[in-house]
C-alpha cells in the first residue's frame, strides 16, 4: 500500500490529454439525455476510451503519477481493513443500507445482505438475485426496499427486459420481508411513473413513506408520460406491507405544457439537463425538510406533511452544474450539500482540463425561519487529486461523520475513490483522507469505482461497483469523535438526527 507521505501520492496532479478537450466540449453541448446520470437499464462498465486517453494514462504509470491498475493509494490516516469481492451478483454494485450488525448492498442483479458484527471480516448472510436497473436500497425494521428503473415484462425477479414502450412492461418498487436474514421474502411491488431510480423513506409511527426519484418521460412511454414534473408517494403499511400503494404525485415544478416549470435545460442553459424529475431527494425528518436534487434544479421543502411535500425554495447554477444528483444536510441543517453528476458518472471528469467546479459538490448555507428558508451559494468542492482520462469520477454517493460542532463528510468519487472533507467552514472545504485504486484497466474502456461511500458505527462502508464492499477505517483527531456515536438503522437519504 501507499500512503500519504509516497512521492507518487504527493505527484498524484496529472495532467490530461489532448483528447480531453474533446470530451470537455462533447459534456457541454450535449443534449439533455446525454446528461442523464448512471447507467440507466445498461449496467456501468463499458464505456470507451480513445487511445491517447489509454495511452496518456499509462505513462502516467509509469512516471508515478497515478496508481498503477488495480493499487491501492491512502492517506495516512485512513486504513483499509477488508474487502470482498462480488460473487453470486455480477451486476454492478450500487447503493448501501445498514441496520444493526448487518450491511445491504445493491447490485443491478439484486441484493446481498453482509454480517458486519466484525466490520474487518464481513461475511455474506444472504444473496437474493431479483434483476433490474439500480436497484437502489433501504431498510426499515423488517422491510426492505428495493428501486426497478428499467422497463421489465413483469414485477417478478424472474422478470426480462421488455420496451417501455409497451403498456404491459413495468418498473417501480419492490418490497421485500427480512425478518430473516438468511432467506428474505419477496412481499409487494408498486408500479410507479417512470419506475424508480431512487427512493427515499419518511418513516411515520404506523406507516413508512416512499418518495419516488423518477425522470426522463417520453409520449411514446404509456406510463411515463411528459411532463412529469413531481415525485410518487407511495404509503406502505407497516403491519401489511402487500397492502402498499400510491397515495399521490405532488407536482414539485409547476408550470404550462408538457414540459412543465423546472429547468428548461438546452438550448436555453446549454450543457444543463431538463428537469423532468428528480434524481434523488434527502430528508431531516427532526426538521420536517427535505432536499431534492431534481435534475437541472436544486429546492428544498417541508414535508410536515409527508403526503404533500410543499416546495419553499428553488435554486439553480446554470454555468458549472449539469445535473443536481443528491443532497446532504449538515446535522444542524443550516447547509446542504449538493453533488453534480456531470457525465452521468461514465466520464473522465476529475482532470485539470474539466477543473474544480464542474462535476463537483455545491455547498450552500440555508438561511431564514420556516416557510421562508433561502439557499445562498458558498463554494465547491471537489477531490484534488487529479484522475487520468481512463478512469470514469464525478462526485457520488456520501453521507455527514457525525462530529459535534463540525461538518465532515465522507464520499465516493467512482474511480476517484472515497474523500474525507471537512464543510465546516462552507467557503473553505478541504479533504482530510482519502483512499483509491488506480484504473479499474487499461483495455480501451472505463466504467468502476465506488458508488456509495458511507460512516456507520466506527467504518467506512464503500461499494465498488466492481470490485466489490470495502470497509475502511479512519483514524484522525478530527473524527475520532463520531466512534462513540452509534445508530440502530440507517437509510442515509434518511437522515437521523444524532445529537438531537
Amino acid at each position: 500500500m501507499t500512503l500519504l507521505n509516497d512521492p507518487r501520492t504527493r505527484r498524484r496532479r496529472l495532467g490530461v490529454a489532448a483528447t480531453a478537450a474533446g470530451l470537455l466540449a462533447a459534456l457541454l453541448t450535449a443534449a439533455p439525455a446525454a446528461a442523464t446520470p448512471d447507467p440507466g437499464d445498461a449496467p456501468v462498465g463499458r464505456t470507451e476510451v480513445s487511445k491517447n486517453d489509454v495511452n496518456e494514462a499509462r505513462k502516467a504509470i509509469e512516471n508515478g503519477e497515478i496508481p498503477g491498475v488495480d493499487e491501492i493509494v491512502h492517506s495516512a490516516n485512513i486504513e483499509h481493513v477488508a474487502n470482498v469481492p462480488k460473487d453470486a451478483l455480477p451486476g454492478t454494485n450500487s447503493d448501501l443500507a445498514f441496520q444493526g450488525k448487518y450491511a445491504f448492498a445493491g447490485n443491478y442483479d439484486g441484493f446481498r445482505i453482509f454480517d458486519i458484527s466484525n466490520p474487518k471480516k464481513p461475511r455474506t448472510v444472504s444473496q437474493v438475485l431479483c434483476p433490474g436497473s439500480q436497484n437502489d436500497i433501504s431498510v426499515d425494521g423488517d422491510l426492505l426496499f428495493l428501486s426497478t428503473d428499467s422497463s421489465r415484462s413483469d414485477s417478478s425477479c424472474n422478470s426480462t427486459t421488455q420496451p417501455a414502450t409497451e403498456k404491459s412492461s413495468w418498473e417501480g418498487m419492490k418490497v421485500f420481508d427480512i425478518s430473516d436474514k438468511r432467506n428474505p421474502k419477496y412481499v409487494a411491488a408498486v408500479e410507479t411513473a417512470c419506475g424508480s431510480h431512487t427512493h427515499t423513506l419518511v418513516p411515520e409511527r404506523k406507516d413508512v413513506y416512499i418518495y419516488v426519484s423518477s425522470y426522463s418521460p417520453s409520449a411514446s412511454f404509456p406510463d411515463c408520460q411528459p411532463p412529469h414534473d413531481g415525485i410518487s408517494v407511495i404509503k406502505v403499511p407497516r403491519k401489511a406491507p402487500q397492502k402498499a400503494a400510491v397515495v399521490g404525485f405532488p407536482v414539485l415544478f409547476p408550470g404550462e405544457g408538457v414540459d412543465g416549470g423546472g429547468n428548461p435545460g438546452a438550448p436555453t442553459n446549454p450543457g444543463v439537463s431538463k428537469t423532468t424529475g428528480c434524481h434523488d431527494i434527502t430528508v431531516l425528518p427532526s426538521k420536517d425538510l427535505a432536499a431534492g436534487a431534481c435534475m437541472g434544479d436544486g429546492i428544498l421543502f417541508s414535508i410536515k406533511d409527508p403526503e404533500r411535500p410543499k416546495v419553499i425554495e428553488r435554486v439553480q447554477d446554470n454555468v458549472n452544474f449539469a445535473f443536481w444528483h443528491s443532497a446532504t444536510f449538515n446535522q444542524k441543517a443550516d447547509k446542504v450539500v449538493f453533488t453534480d453528476e456531470l457525465g452521468g458518472g461514465g466520464a473522465a471528469t476529475c482532470n485539470a482540463e474539466i477543473g474544480p467546479d464542474r462535476g463537483a459538490n455545491g455547498i450552500y448555507d440555508i438561511v431564514g425561519k420556516g416557510d421562508k428558508l433561502k439557499l445562498e451559494f458558498r463554494s465547491y468542492y471537489k477531490i484534488p487529486r487529479h484522475q487520468s482520462d481512463a478512469e470514469n469520477c464525478v462526485a457520488h454517493n456520501g453521507s455527514l461523520i457525525p462530529v459535534k460542532g463540525k461538518d465532515i463528510m465522507v464520499q465516493a468519487w467512482y474511480q476517484g475513490g472515497v474523500s474525507v472533507w471537512d464543510f465546516t467552514d462552507s467557503a473553505r472545504p478541504k479533504e482530510i483522507a482519502y483512499f483509491e485504486r488506480g484504473p479499474l484497466s487499461l483495455d480501451g474502456s472505463l466504467g468502476g469505482g465506488s458508488w456509495s461511500a458511507y460512516y456507520y458505527n466506527g467504518y467506512i462502508y464503500s461499494n465498488d461497483m466492481a470490485k466489490g464492499f470495502d470497509v475502511l477505517k479512519i483514524d484522525d483527531r478530527r473524527t475520532d469523535p463520531a466512534k462513540r456515536v452509534r445508530t440502530d438503522e440507517l437509510n442515509v437519504q434518511t437522515q437521523p438526527d444524532y445529537f438531537g
